[in-house]
């Protein structure tokens, strides 16, 4: 029996909106939407976007987006990228949209509504054809803002770091990269091997994403920056905008941290962290209740259009449409979880210090224990941890609770007592911890979690990373950033697991390739606390009066 499948073909093209099919060097042609302002009279600055998801989606709302900006003097292009939906062409991701991006942008500046500037904006795939096109160094591309991306987000590998694998990875090129339409599936992924249930996938579209060759079942090269690294290239004005509850928030962090720390970028960079997760839910509306979900009601939409796009305009009025100058915005910007925006110079902001929490006999605390303990839990590839929240993706919107899983004996915790006054936390966050494992090697997961008065547990940031057979040695993790007050009342607890099914691909316990593993050996972990061995938890925190 195949596995049904639905496709998804392009929405119709608005009546406020004006498709052009728009030639590249080669002669392939790029179905193309021009927004303008009424009664337009003359030339304008250009927002620029290029994105994979159909381009008249409900799910981009870009005719809504358009609205909102053309009424504040600009054009709006909207473009859907190589071999996707009414554009023509080879349908592969990354490797087009350097080129591909220099060349709309070209035919941009030639066209008399245009004043010859640009700006590129846009969120995940649509931030990576930004990064793209600035690698290509077009002269008339002013600024850019990437959301919830990274510039290393167009590598193969991106789905594979610190030797841990994302699953979704796979499961976004057969949905959206198999051919130029979108997919929905529900694959079986209990099958094993697990490369069987991606060729069950292709079976029911009736194709293979040629994306899959270049990471299944080993990672290949993929050449995304023809021209060399943005990085190395001109520099731009960028704003990173980014979500302590995103999935991508590491990407964005290291464009900024990186661009921040050289000399030719670091006058123009401005990052925005907002409290939302990749789609755009915010922690101000947890629990999400149906009238706020933008996904099904247009109203929601409208709600969320200002938040969203405010903080883009201000920085493409100076940047891309010359108006003011850029000491009128802030350098940093970020929404500091239940107190509010907040503003600094530099980020981690003025101020912050370290706090390290040392772990202990299923404790979180500042002194760290004076006699060595041992933790261990075991790894069984036929009883994974589940990952709670299906979609890694939607954090907010389904802030799911995680404490079911700390009954598992498989998952070890250690917990603060909880905190009389707010505790803020206002950047990075990293574990140390002293843990080994009898495998030949062993997954690691870390959640760190705000607990609430009622038991429910939520995560504020994650970490993972593969470590090495062997006795226990010190292994550092990158739990990402948070800028976050934990309320009075309210505890932190350190979640420690050796799988996250299906966000991640298991470990099989063996040393074969884990797409290709049909069964698995149980191995157990060791983690060692306290004395000569200790392993602790690093918070970046602020006092409460530098943030009022």
């Amino acid at each position: 029996m195949p596995l049904p499948v639905h496709r998804a073909e392009p929405a119709p093209v608005p009546g406020t909106a004006t498709q052009v099919m728009v030639a590249m060097r080669d002669g392939v042609r790029l179905a193309t939407d021009l927004y303008l302002p009424p009664d337009h009279d003359g030339r304008l600055p250009v927002a620029l976007v290029r994105l994979p998801y159909d381009k008249n989606s409900r799910y981009v709302f870009m005719d809504r987006i358009a609205a909102y900006l053309t009424v504040r003097g600009y054009a709006v292009v909207v473009q859907d990228v190589r071999g996707k939906f009414r554009s023509e062409g080879e349908t592969m991701p990354f490797v087009h949209e350097a080129d591909d991006g220099h060349d709309t942008i070209d035919w941009i500046v030639r066209q008399k509504w245009s004043d010859g500037r640009v700006g590129m904006f846009g969120d995940s795939y649509y931030g990576a054809t930004q990064w793209a096109a600035a690698s290509a160094g077009h002269p008339a591309l002013k600024a850019i803002a990437p959301r919830v991306t990274g510039a290393d987000g167009i590598r193969p590998d991106y789905w594979q770091r610190d030797g841990v694998t994302q699953l979704f990875g796979a499961l976004y090129f057969a949905a959206y990269w198999t051919d130029r339409w979108v997919y929905e599936f529900e694959p079986d992924l209990t099958r094993r091997p697990l490369i069987e249930a991606l060729e069950e996938i292709a079976d029911g579209i009736g194709a293979r994403p040629a994306m899959w060759d270049s990471f299944l079942p080993e990672v290949a090269e993929l050449p995304a920056f023809p021209h060399g690294h943005p990085f190395d290239g001109r520099p731009l004005p960028v704003l990173h905008q980014a979500g302590w509850f995103d999935n991508c928030l590491q990407p964005s962090i290291n464009d900024w941290t990186e661009l921040a720390s050289r000399p030719g970028w670091a006058p123009l960079q401005y990052l925005h962290v907002d409290s939302i997760d990749h789609e755009n839910y915010h922690l101000n509306d947890v629990p999400v209740p149906p009238e706020l979900d933008h996904a099904d009601v247009a109203a929601a939409v409208e709600r969320l259009l200002p938040r969203y796009l405010d903080p883009l305009v201000a920085f493409f009025d100076v940047f891309v449409k010359g108006e003011g100058t850029a000491e009128r915005l802030p350098r940093v910007r970020w929404h500091h979880g239940h107190l509010g925006d907040r503003t600094a110079d530099t980020w981690p902001p003025s101020g912050s210090r370290p706090l390290r929490l040392h772990l202990g006999a299923e404790s979180l605390r500042a002194q760290a224990p004076v006699q060595e303990e041992a933790v261990t839990w075991v790894h069984d590839p036929s009883d994974l941890v589940p990952s709670l929240l299906e979609d890694s993706f939607s954090a907010l919107r389904f802030h799911v609770d995680e404490s079911p899983l700390h009954r598992r004996g498989d998952v070890p915790t250690f917990t603060t007592d909880p905190v009389g006054e707010p505790l803020d936390l206002a950047g990075p966050v990293r574990a140390v911890l002293t843990v080994g494992t009898d495998g030949p090697s062993a997954h690691v997961f870390l959640k760190l979690l705000d607990v609430s008065p009622d038991g429910s547990a939520h995560v504020l940031v994650r970490g993972q990373r593969l470590i090495p057979g062997g006795p226990p040695a010190p292994v550092t993790f990158d739990l990402t950033h948070a800028g976050y007050r934990l309320r009075p009342g309210h505890a932190l607890r350190l979640h420690v697991a050796s799988s996250d099914f299906p966000t991640y691909l298991p470990h099989p316990g063996t040393q074969e390739n884990p797409w290709l593993a049909v069964g698995g050996k149980t191995t157990v972990q060791t983690l060692l606390t306290g004395g000569e061995h200790a392993s602790h938890l690093s918070l970046t925190v602020v006092d409460a009066a530098s943030l009022s």
